[in-house]
Order: structure tokens, then sequence, then C-alpha cells
């Protein structure tokens, strides 16, 4: 029941796509002489020169023969005894703006004149507190030395680095608007 016109074809198309597939592997082998040529060219090629290793210095051993002495990299005697230097006092109840670094605190005024004379401290939070000659601000223990129109002068307390303290001034200047 089948159409033989359509058989026909159909061993038609099956005939040129089997010649189709032979010829173009025939035309992938061939061109392969120019390719095995440059291989061979590459490889006679002399390649780059490899830079020489670097020469390793030798150094000269040193004996350490101070092993009596003070260590270098340990506080002496006199730094740990710092004893009659200033320090913070731990006793004190802490005042509210010593929670702020002092770059965070903000001086927006004064109220008063003379050695009654008030600065107007704003914090990060926008809170204006009313301080005193005396009182403290700042993280590093800083208290109030001198109140001025236009600037508050600290003292903060650092440590130095060897178990003891320095004093260190700091100020905040009044914000221009």
């Amino acid at each position: 029941m089948s159409n033989p016109s359509v058989m026909k074809l159909a061993h038609l198309a099956k005939a040129l796509l089997l010649m189709g597939a032979v010829l173009a592997l025939a035309g992938c082998t061939r061109g392969m002489s120019d390719l095995r040529e440059w291989v061979a060219q590459e490889k006679a090629r002399r390649g780059a020169p490899i830079p020489p290793l670097p020469v390793i210095k030798t150094f000269e051993t040193f004996t350490y023969s101070d092993q009596d002495k003070r260590d270098p990299f340990s506080p002496s005697p006199d730094e740990l005894n710092q004893s009659n230097g200033p320090r913070p006092d731990e006793g004190r109840a802490r005042q509210p703006l010593e929670a702020y670094a002092l770059d965070s605190l903000r001086m927006v005024g004064t109220i008063g004149a003379g050695a009654t004379m008030e600065a107007l401290i704003k914090d990060p939070g926008g809170v204006i507190h009313r301080v005193h000659a005396n009182e403290y601000m700042g993280q590093n223990y800083g208290r109030i030395t001198a109140i001025s129109s236009d600037h508050v002068d600290l003292v903060e307390l650092v440590s130095n680095g060897n178990g003891g303290w320095m004093e260190r001034p700091a100020s905040i200047a009044l914000v221009a608007k």
C-alpha cells in the first residue's frame, strides 16, 4: 500500500545525504599538510631565553650575648613604677557625655559669663547638655578645664602604652551656623 514513487524519493534522499556526508568527511582530511608544516616550524624555532635564577645572599651569623640584660621589648622598671603619674578616677560616677567620643560632641553655645559660664554641648542624639568646669566628657576621661565663649578646653587621660597614663589637651570649638 505504499506508494512506489514516495519510496524512490526516500531512497534518493538517503543516497544524497550519504554522499554529502562522504564529501564533508573527505574535505576534512585535506589541508593537514599545512598544519603539520606549521607545527614543525614552531617546534624548530628557538624559544625565549629563561632568565637565570637570582643569587641568594648569604648573611653573616650573629651571636646574641646579652641574655643577662633587660629585655628590650619589656617595660623598664621606671616605666612599670608609674604610680605617681596621672590616673583616671575609677571610683567616680560616669557622667552622661562620657558615653560619646569627643569628636562626636558639638559646642552650640554658652550661658552666663565669667567663672559661672556654662557651655551648651550637643550629643549625637541631638540632646543639649549644660556643662561646667571640672565636669567630664568624652571617652578618654576628658575633664573640662576652662570654658570661653567660643570653645571648651579639656585635659584627657590616655594610656601611654606602658601601663601608665599621660595627659593630653583637647578642645571643642563653637560650631558656626
